[in-house]
């Protein structure tokens, strides 16, 4: 079975469904990585969105 490392710790995961939170190790790796995206640590690049262009943004078919 092939492994992975997991995104937190670095742990070798088997990457198999004995696997249970894979890529991570662990359920705790899980919520560490989920934290870090939901306090915007870990975040894509790209470009920032205002509140203007937001705001300014109608969806196709829309008559407002």
């Amino acid at each position: 079975m092939p492994t992975v490392k997991c995104p937190t710790c670095n742990r070798p995961v088997e990457w198999s469904e004995a696997s249970r939170w894979r890529p991570f190790c662990s359920e705790r790796c899980k919520l560490i990585d989920l934290g870090a995206w939901a306090s915007e640590r870990n975040a894509i690049p790209g470009e920032a969105v205002t509140e203007d262009a937001s705001a300014s943004a109608k969806p196709e078919g829309s008559e407002d």
